[in-house]
C-alpha cells in the first residue's frame, strides 16, 4: 500500500488538496499533530471538494506514534536529499511504503532525517526555487510510484465515458 505522511502540516489547503490526491490514487494519509488548522475548516472542504468523504486517514499525536503503528519502508520527501525521486523502486506492490513531507515552513527536522539519510530524496527543480508546493511534490512521488506499479487498479479513461469519447464526440 502507498501512504502520504504529513509532519506537522500548517496549511489546511494544501491538506485539501492531498485529501483528493490520496482519493484519486487510493493511497492512506497519515498527519501527525500538531496540525495549524482544524480538520473541520471550511479551507480543507473547499481544496478537497465533496471526495474528502472517501479520504482514508489517520491522525497522530507524534512522530513516535506514528513510526509505533506503522511498519514498512520509509522515504523522505527533503530539500536536504541528494537522490532524486526516481532513483528508488517502488514497485513491490506488497510494500508498504511511506512518503514523508515536512511542514510548509521548515520541513522535516533533520533529527528523524538523519537516521534515514539514505532514503531522503528530492525532486530535481532549479537553484531559483527552494522547494515546491506540498500538495504538489505529493501528486508527483504518488504517481511516480504509481508508474512503477503499472497504476495498479486505476481507471485509465474517465468513467461513464467510451475510451473513444473525444472521436465519437460532435464537435
Amino acid at each position: 500500500m502507498l501512504n502520504i505522511v504529513l509532519f506537522e502540516p500548517e496549511i489546511p489547503q494544501n491538506t485539501g488538496n492531498i485529501m483528493r490526491t490520496c482519493v484519486a490514487t487510493h493511497s492512506k494519509l497519515h498527519l501527525i499533530k500538531p496540525l495549524g488548522f482544524s480538520l473541520d475548516e471550511k479551507y480543507i472542504k473547499r481544496s478537497g471538494v465533496n471526495y474528502i468523504k472517501y479520504c482514508e486517514y489517520e491522525v497522530y499525536e507524534n512522530i513516535d506514534e506514528f513510526f509505533s503503528k506503522n511498519k514498512g519502508t520509509y522515504y523522505f520527501l527533503t530539500r536536504y536529499g541528494h537522490k532524486p525521486h526516481t532513483s528508488f523502486d517502488y514497485s513491490n506492490k506488497e510494500e508498504n511504503i511511506y512518503f514523508f513531507f515536512g511542514k510548509e515552513s521548515t520541513g522535516i527536522p533533520t533529527n528523524i532525517l538523519k537516521p534515514y539519510i539514505d532514503k531522503c530524496m528530492r525532486i530535481p527543480m532549479t537553484d531559483k526555487v527552494r522547494a515546491l508546493n506540498v500538495s504538489n511534490a505529493v501528486a508527483i512521488m504518488i504517481y511516480e510510484a504509481l508508474r512503477q506499479q503499472d497504476y495498479l487498479d486505476l481507471l485509465r479513461d474517465e468513467p461513464h465515458k467510451s475510451s473513444n469519447f473525444i472521436e465519437e464526440s460532435g464537435d
